[in-house]
């Protein structure tokens, strides 16, 4: 069990600042694991997944009843996802996560041949291989911005403009996977509508890190609700501008094909869609634990916690511009490197092998560093136990 796991619960104030006490109560996570990682899988809740499980079975009772009920109960669901993001609901999809509505996006966008594709150098992984594939199809090109890990708005907005200009289309991170640094998206955006080019924003880790995590003014916008929303995997949105609406289209045909959006996106034939409706319990969790308030505690516990993982791990915590509430990056000590993604996933399997701890292992422009993320289960604890473990891998 973990130090956390015997910590009382809920919230208190040390020297005005917030101190954090862990729910790991309303999840059902191993205790034996120090759950460092959220960001990347989330975790779904034992609410939700209760909620699950009797969708499943009611689904199995029977399937003919089920089916026949989905398009009012996906519906619904589909409101309540978009009114927790703030998005119009006319313009709001469902979608399995953000890759598939990123290549949605970039199947109703025109790229020309010889057409640009702008990224940066912060772009998620699978997010790049979606550009590179449309590219190749279409005969353009993809153009990445390098964009320094401590630059700050002015200076990423100073970056990206001269791309801009005369791009095809503009892809550019709410919240970056790899460095887990919350980029100026609205200004961003401002930059792109100026020079008439149509921005698409990768919002995997907005819902429920980023208050009102729908950017005004986005042509598209994507994030996921499996990570700081707690949702069942393969739940997320897709929301559309008004202009693009007519030609956003689901990447399977089904019987849906003749329908306005979002309803064309509701019916993917014999898919799951229990994640989209067990949805619902874990909002509620949230709301019980006032997410907001909690999300502001748990961010002071990880800076706290991330400062003494660095020291213990010979490495530093950078000073970014605009770190994410719940992520912060522990850059790792020269002496370790890790050059490709193989050797970042090695690292990862060494860390949960010899320390009992999930965390993420990141690459930007050749620095590795821990990604350490948090959630309502985590505690002080945890980064304690981590940094006692970790010198003996370094």
């Amino acid at each position: 069990m973990t130090s956390s796991d015997c910590r009382p619960q809920g919230l208190t104030s040390v020297s005005n600042r917030p101190a954090w006490r862990p729910r790991p109560d309303l999840w059902t996570l191993d205790p034996a694991v120090l759950h460092l990682n959220h960001g990347s899988w989330g975790a779904v809740p034992r609410a939700a997944q209760e909620a699950a499980a009797r969708l499943r079975a009611e689904s199995e009772a029977n399937p003919a009843a089920w089916f026949r009920a989905l398009p009012d109960r996906v519906a619904a669901a589909r409101r309540r996802l978009a009114a927790w993001v703030g998005a119009d609901e006319a313009g709001f999809a469902l979608v399995p996560n953000v890759s598939a509505g990123v290549t949605v996006a970039l199947t109703a966008v025109d790229v020309p041949p010889g057409g640009r594709i702008v990224v940066t150098s912060h772009c998620y992984g699978a997010v790049r291989f979606a550009a590179e594939r449309f590219a190749r199809l279409r005969g353009a090109t993809v153009v990445e911005v390098p964009v320094p890990l401590t630059a700050s708005p002015d200076e990423v907005v100073a970056l990206l403009a001269p791309a801009v200009s005369g791009a095809s289309v503009v892809l550019v991170d709410q919240v970056t996977s790899a460095t887990a640094t919350v980029f100026p998206v609205a200004r961003l955006i401002e930059l792109c509508r100026s020079a008439g080019v149509p921005v698409i924003v990768d919002g995997a880790h907005g819902p429920g890190l980023v208050p009102l995590p729908v950017p005004e003014g986005a042509d598209f916008w994507a994030g996921n609700f499996h990570k700081w929303a707690c949702a069942p995997r393969g739940t997320a949105g897709l929301v559309v501008a008004p202009r693009w609406r007519s030609r956003t289209m689901p990447l399977v045909v089904s019987w849906s094909e003749q329908a306005s959006l979002p309803e064309r996106f509701d019916w993917q034939a014999t898919a799951d869609y229990v994640p989209w409706l067990a949805a619902g319990a874990a909002l509620d969790m949230l709301d019980e634990l006032d997410w907001p308030a909690a999300r502001a505690a748990v961010s002071a516990m990880l800076a706290d916690g991330a400062d003494e993982v660095a020291n213990a791990a010979g490495g530093e915590v950078p000073e970014l511009a605009a770190p994410a509430a719940t992520m912060r990056l522990v850059a790792l000590p020269p002496s370790v490197r890790v050059e490709d993604k193989a050797a970042e996933e090695a690292l990862r399997r060494r860390i949960a092998r010899e320390a009992g701890a999930e965390v993420n292992v990141t690459v930007h422009a050749g620095q590795a560093f821990l990604r350490l993320s948090a959630h309502a289960y985590n505690g002080p604890g945890d980064y304690e136990l981590l940094a006692a473990r970790l010198p003996v891998l370094f």
